[in-house]
Order: C-alpha cells, then structure tokens, then sequence
C-alpha cells in the first residue's frame, strides 16, 4: 500500500520545486521537468530533478535597462536639495565674512545756528562730514570669526555630500535585497502551493486525511502572504531610495547589484578610532572651538575706543565792522573718543572665555558620542558578517547537500514527500536569512565608512548652529540600518 502511495504521487511531487505558472517559472529561471524525470519506467520510480535558489533572477530576467548605484548617485547629486541647501550656507558664511570687514560708512549733514539770523540778520548754516575710525584692529578680527564660520558651513557641506552618498548606497542596498527576497519569498510560495494541490489531490483519491489537506492550504496562504508583504517592502524601499534621490515621482525598476561580492571590509578597531578622529563632526567641533577663541580675542579688542571725527564748513552772517560786510566761511572739526573706564567689555569677554571652555568640551563629547555608536553599528556589523559567512560557506551547502540527497532518496521510494518538501522549504527559509544577513553587512559598513551619517535629507546645519543641544549634531544615530523584515 505504502509502495502504491508512493508511486501515485512521484508524478504529482515532482512539480514541488517549480512556480505554479509559466510567467514565474521565467522568471526564476527553473529548468521545467520532462515526464521522463518524474514518472515509472518498468517499475522503477525516476529521481526527481532538485531545484536550488540563486540570485540575481530578476535582474537576468528584466526587460528593460538594469538601474545601477552610479545612475542613483549622479541623480542625488543633481536633486538631493540638502546639497544645494549647503552651498548655499557657504556663500551666506562668505557674504558675513565680507560684511563683518567693511568699514563704516561716513556720515554727511547739515548744521545751522541762529538761522533766522536776529536782528542783525545774522546767522550760521554749513555742511559736515563724519567718519568713524574703527581701532584696535576690530574689524580684522571680526573677519577672523566669520572666516571659522565659512569653514564650518564648508566642512558642513563636504559632510552632507558623505551623508547623501551614504543614504543612496543604503537605500539602493536595501532595494536590492528586497528584490532578491522577493524571489525567494515567491518560490517558497510556489512550494507550498503546489504542494497543498497534491495534499488535495491526495485527500481526493483518500491517500490523504482533511487535517494534512488543511495544514498545507494554510501553509501555503501564509507564504502567499509573505511574498505580498514583500511586494510591499520592495516597494517601500523603492520609494525612500526615490526619496532620498530628490526623485519622488520616480517609477520603480529593477535596480542591478551584487549582494555576494565586493561589501565592505572593515577593521573594526580602525574604523571606530577613525569615526572618532576624522569624523565630519570633530572637524566642526574644532572649527566651533576655533571660533570661540577668535570670539575671545575680537572681545578683547572691544575696549579699544574708536575715535568719531568730524569735519565741515559753515557760512557765518554775522556782520562785521566793515560796512556791508559778514564773516562768511568758517572751517569746523571735531574729533571724539570714548574713555573706556566703567565698561572694557569685560562681561562679554567672560562670556566668550565660557564658551570656548563649553566648545573644547563639546569635542571631548563629540568624540566619545561617536566612539559609542560606532561601537553599537561594529557590534552589528560583525554579527551580520558573521551570519553571512556562515551561511554562505557552511550552512547554505549542507542544506543544500541535504535537499539533494533527500530528493535521490525520494527518487529510490525512501523518502516520503513531507520530507523532501520540508528539507526544500528550510533550504528556501535559509537563503532569505543569508539575504537579510548579506544586506545588514552591507547597510552596516555603509554607516560606518561614512561615519555614520545615514539620512541623506536631514538638513545641513548653519555654522551658527552647529552645537545646539537641541539637535544632536553631526552625530545621529543611524535608526535603521537593516529593513524589517
């Protein structure tokens, strides 16, 4: 009886690898089975033919041009608006600078006394020029602060070009694994809806109970559910790459990748000391540092009074002794300084001495904030490489190894059908691990070459701002480095 089942249903299980249409079968690219494969010949049952996941199908299979990383980099460079957002803080750096040099403009007036002139139709009225000479070398000084500023806005723009690049691999990536676990996510489908059609089968012709029926029907919808949500997921990350492109009404494509080959390969030691020290926002810390100092010394300066000159000519119609005679042109000048006696600028310069203790400080933070979190993605990072060298030199060949000596068993009547389909089905489970793993190393390493600047649409900070508490700066924390799966 058991001999009977088993040859009834070689024929029917044979099909257990292959999609459930020929569109699918396409484009995972299954070879189909011949009837010879799977059926008796003189009595003798055929092995059937094992069917393995692989990588990179819907790229072979596309019918139009393969999206590349090059394409989606030269597209945020064109589109991505935080770009454009910081040169434009550059020339508004460069223009303070500019504008903290200028020297004052001279004042012109006029004066006039006893104009209506009196009895004697006297009078005074004239003309004045006034100019404030600014001393102490103020104005320099006050070029020096702002030229620490356009360095920050131009460190601030150098790093928002790494953060864009970082986000466009990572999304790209993340578009990319999606992709691949949908093909995988479709074949684990194609299993256990074929499979639930021999259950039901089976069930028709009594070699089979409602229970085993009703166990691979519900099998099956959970991984029809599970290549949907994946449809999603793909789209999803579509549209955060289109996002982060600049390129919102983007329409998807396949994108073209290797997710096997050419990750990151990082010393996890080196990199967190690298994070530490050549970050973007150690740069900016010492900038600010800079700034504060020059801050300082411009202070100091302050108490060096300016002097206020002033010059003209007046027309006196006074009149003199000498008959119909007035005095006529006089000359005036002036010349004024403030005596720095109660106020030197000392409370401003206390100030500016604070300051610069809180930016020396705030390097010290910035740099162990960066060692920190840099620790917590290297963590994730090796684990990831860990996980994805494991599948791939030891896990996924035993497993495959199996399914093909479960499929010759088979073939010989010493395996029932559940048994080859579980050992498929783990096999499939285990691929879509070792892609989620694949696409954590490579999302990790991202991160971590571009120190940790992940969000290619925060906004770059103004040189002004750049050590607001209120926004954790230079440093975030990179809140999703893997989908979620």
């Amino acid at each position: 009886m058991r001999v009977a089942r088993f040859a009834s249903t070689v024929i029917i299980f044979g099909s257990l690898a292959l999609p459930w249409c020929a569109k699918a079968q396409e484009m995972l690219g299954m070879q189909q089975m011949t009837p010879g494969q799977s059926q008796h010949t003189h009595g003798e049952m055929q092995p059937v033919q094992a069917v393995y996941p692989r990588m990179g199908r819907a790229q072979e299979s596309a019918k139009s041009a393969l999206f590349t990383l090059e394409e989606a980099q030269r597209v945020a460079t064109e589109s991505n608006p935080t770009l454009q957002q910081a040169e434009a803080e550059i020339r508004a750096s460069k223009a303070r600078q500019l504008q903290a040099g200028l020297y004052p403009n001279p004042t012109v007036g006029y004066v006039g006394d006893e104009i209506r002139g009196g009895s004697v139709n006297g009078g005074k009225q004239g003309f004045f020029v006034q100019q404030n000479i600014v001393t102490g070398g103020k104005l320099p000084k006050s070029r020096d602060v702002f030229s620490h500023e356009t360095r920050i806005a131009e460190t601030e723009a150098q790093e928002q070009k790494l953060r864009v690049e970082s986000a466009v691999k990572t999304a790209f990536l993340r578009v990319l694994a999606a992709q691949e676990l949908l093909d995988t996510k479709k074949d684990l489908a194609a299993i256990e809806s074929n499979y639930a059609d021999t259950q039901r089968r089976h069930f028709n012709t009594g070699q089979a109970d409602e229970t085993e029926l009703l166990e691979a029907e519900v099998d099956a919808q959970r991984q029809r559910v599970a290549a949907r949500m994946q449809e999603n997921t793909l789209r999803e990350e579509w549209r955060s790459l289109a996002a982060v492109m600049g390129k919102p009404d983007m329409l998807p494509t396949i994108v073209s990748g290797d997710l096997e080959h050419g990750w990151p390969e990082l010393n996890e030691e080196q990199i967190v000391e690298s994070i530490a020290t050549q970050s973007p926002a150690t740069r900016i810390a010492d900038a600010s540092s800079q700034r504060a100092t020059a801050q300082i010394l411009r202070g100091k300066r302050e108490s060096i009074p300016d002097l206020l000159l002033r010059g003209g000519l007046i027309y006196n119609r006074e009149p003199l002794h000498i008959e119909n005679s007035v005095t006529g042109w006089e000359g005036i000048a002036e010349i004024e300084v403030q005596l720095p006696i109660f106020n030197r600028n000392q409370g401003n310069v206390s100030a500016a001495t604070a300051d610069r203790d809180r930016a020396e400080l705030e390097k010290q933070r910035i740099a162990l904030t960066l060692r920190e979190r840099a620790a917590t993605v290297v963590d994730q990072y090796a684990n990831a490489k860990l996980m994805a060298l494991e599948y791939r030199d030891e896990i996924l060949p035993r497993a495959k190894k199996a399914y093909q000596l479960m499929v010759e068993k088979y073939g010989l009547m010493l395996a029932a059908p559940p048994r080859v389909l579980e050992s498929q089905r783990k096999l499939y489970q285990l691929q879509s691990e070792y892609i989620s793993a694949l696409e954590s190393v490579w999302t990790t390493g991202i991160a971590l070459q571009g120190f940790l600047l992940t969000d290619g649409l925060e906004a770059p900070a103004r040189a002004s701002e750049v050590d607001r508490p209120i926004r954790e700066t230079n440093v975030p924390m990179p809140d999703r480095t893997q989908s979620p799966h």
